[in-house]
């Protein structure tokens, strides 16, 4: 397939700024692919699609506050540093994108706070890419804990408004635990633990993986040519509990529900020969898009993404493009929230 035939309109007016408020007040449509019907109800209402054995797969990743708004030494100039990755906690050393870029070049220094936290700028990676060395005497620990006081929740830039306090809160899943993403896995942010609670008493499994979201997610596919489309790597973690408790639901031809895309991302990188999921942990660069043949979810729950993007591609995989297309055009004349902190959509 090619990048323009998933061009689709999005009013702006569609865009959700904030989210549902409860989570689960949000609306939910529901995607039937056999029958080629949809259902239009409300979030919590999902615990009606599944039953005693189901399994249900969540991303367990923490997003932590990578936008740092500091000033450049001797000049004082205004830059942004989005910091995306770790790359050696002893030398404090990190991969960053950095605004304005042009204005940034090796061996400067980088300011936050008061000065609290200094930054020195030693490798250009790409346009807007660094790498940037930490000045901090102290723990890697400490070190965290000044990052989380002085950075910014990295809300989409989509999301056209100011960042606030609340987006901490906004912007998690209640059930978030390992601190590595710089984008939440927005199809959990729905959940509330009154539901999960529900859903437990019900007899539908939860379980967890780990995939630590990168804006490689949403890096803009700029190739018509979907084939030459390449992912940057997030690295995530299935333990051996998970994949006994998937795979028994999968045997007993259960529903395997893949909770977002970063999960479903997670659990078709580690297929076994016999297509059963296997524990591991590592690094996936994996790029779903249509045709493709996936091994362990038989639902998913995900967000309405944006034209063009590499989950809308692994959503037309899942549920087929033509259906996809019908559900999107659906979402627009029934004036469904789009985006991060818009509403859900549950493919069965």
């Amino acid at each position: 397939m090619k990048l323009s035939e998933f061009s689709i309109e999005i009013p702006d007016e569609l865009i959700a700024l904030h989210p549902a408020e409860p989570r689960d007040s949000c609306r939910l449509m529901v995607c039937h692919t056999k029958e080629k019907r949809i259902e239009h109800r409300s979030f919590r209402d999902i615990m009606e699609y599944f039953d005693e054995g189901d399994v249900m797969i969540l991303n367990d990743t923490k997003v932590f506050p990578a936008r740092l708004l500091g000033r450049k030494e001797k000049t004082g100039a205004n830059i942004e540093v989005f910091l995306l990755r770790e790359l050696n906690k002893k030398a404090k050393l990190w991969d960053v994108l950095v605004d304005p870029a042009r204005k940034i070049r090796v061996g400067n220094k980088l300011f936050f706070g008061d000065g609290d936290l200094v930054a020195e700028v030693v490798d250009n990676t790409t346009s807007r890419g660094r790498t940037i060395r930490f000045l901090f005497d102290g723990e890697d620990d400490e070190l965290h804990r000044m990052i989380d006081t002085l950075g910014m929740t990295p809300i989409p830039p989509y999301i056209d408004r100011e960042v606030t306090d609340q987006d901490r809160d906004d912007y998690q899943t209640i059930y978030a635990k390992h601190v590595g993403a710089v984008a939440a896995p927005t199809a959990g942010l729905h959940f509330t633990r009154e539901l999960l609670k529900r859903m437990e008493l019900k007899g539908v499994e939860q379980v967890y993986l780990t995939l630590h979201t990168g804006l490689g997610t949403f890096q803009p596919v700029e190739v018509e040519d979907l084939s030459k489309h390449r992912m940057d790597s997030e690295y995530y973690e299935i333990t051996d509990k998970v994949a006994q408790i998937v795979n028994e639901a999968k045997t007993n031809r259960k529903k395997v529900l893949a909770v977002g895309t970063t999960t479903m991302r997670a659990l078709e990188s580690s297929v076994s020969a016999s297509k059963m999921l296997k524990p591991q942990s590592g690094w996936t660069d994996r790029f779903i898009y249509p045709p493709y043949d996936f091994s362990i979810a038989n639902a998913m729950l995900t967000n309405f993404h944006r034209p063009k993007s590499t989950l809308l591609m692994m959503i037309s995989a899942f549920m087929g493009y033509d259906f996809m297309m019908k559900c999107y055009e659906e979402a627009v004349k029934e004036k469904y929230r789009f985006y991060s902190y818009g509403d859900a959509m549950l493919i069965l």
